[in-house]
């Protein structure tokens, strides 16, 4: 009886230690930059990527010192602007177009395009608009699709096949 007890009691206390000696990764709300300072980055390197997850721009991983430095209070980046056309925003499609076609500022919301110049149809040189993104039609693809201009396509300004159903054309 003796043994059972003392064997019982052994095998409570070897498990009690191997649970509390388990590593535990604190969960901080973001699994893409929990962790680091396991990585060997430290506790401040690992406190600087949380801060950026909070604070860079939503889907952005640039991090807190580019969100800070380079962003102002309604998203438009600080930096000095060389079209002339003011500071960049966010969503900058509408402000590409700008840069290309003039207008005011109220033509760096892209939807504003459907205003620019006369109706039309599709043609190389109109302008393109659909719900939440504008660009310029440039030629037309063998399949039949047009290809279009248009900055923030993928972050960058790209030339590409697109479908247009459903969209606006606009001659300025």
């Amino acid at each position: 009886m003796k043994m059972k007890l003392f064997t019982a009691m052994a095998s409570l206390l070897v498990l009690a230690g191997a649970a509390s000696t388990a590593e535990a990764r604190r969960y901080d709300g973001d699994r893409s930059y929990s962790g680091y300072s396991e990585r060997g980055y430290g506790k401040r390197k690992a406190s600087h990527y949380r801060k950026a997850r909070r604070h860079a721009s939503r889907g952005s991983r640039r991090g807190y010192r580019h969100a800070r430095r380079y962003r102002g209070s309604e998203g438009y980046a600080t930096h000095a602007s060389r079209s002339g056309v003011g500071a960049r925003p966010r969503r900058w499609c509408g402000w590409y177009m700008r840069t290309r076609r003039g207008g005011g500022p109220e033509y760096n919301l892209a939807w504003n395009w459907r205003k620019y110049g006369s109706p039309s149809g599709p043609q190389v040189g109109a302008v393109v608009v659909w719900r939440h993104h504008v660009g310029e039609i440039t030629g037309r693809a063998a399949n039949g699709k047009w290809i279009v201009r248009s900055g923030n396509d993928g972050g960058r300004v790209r030339e590409r096949a697109r479908s247009v159903a459903g969209a606006i054309f606009r001659v300025g």
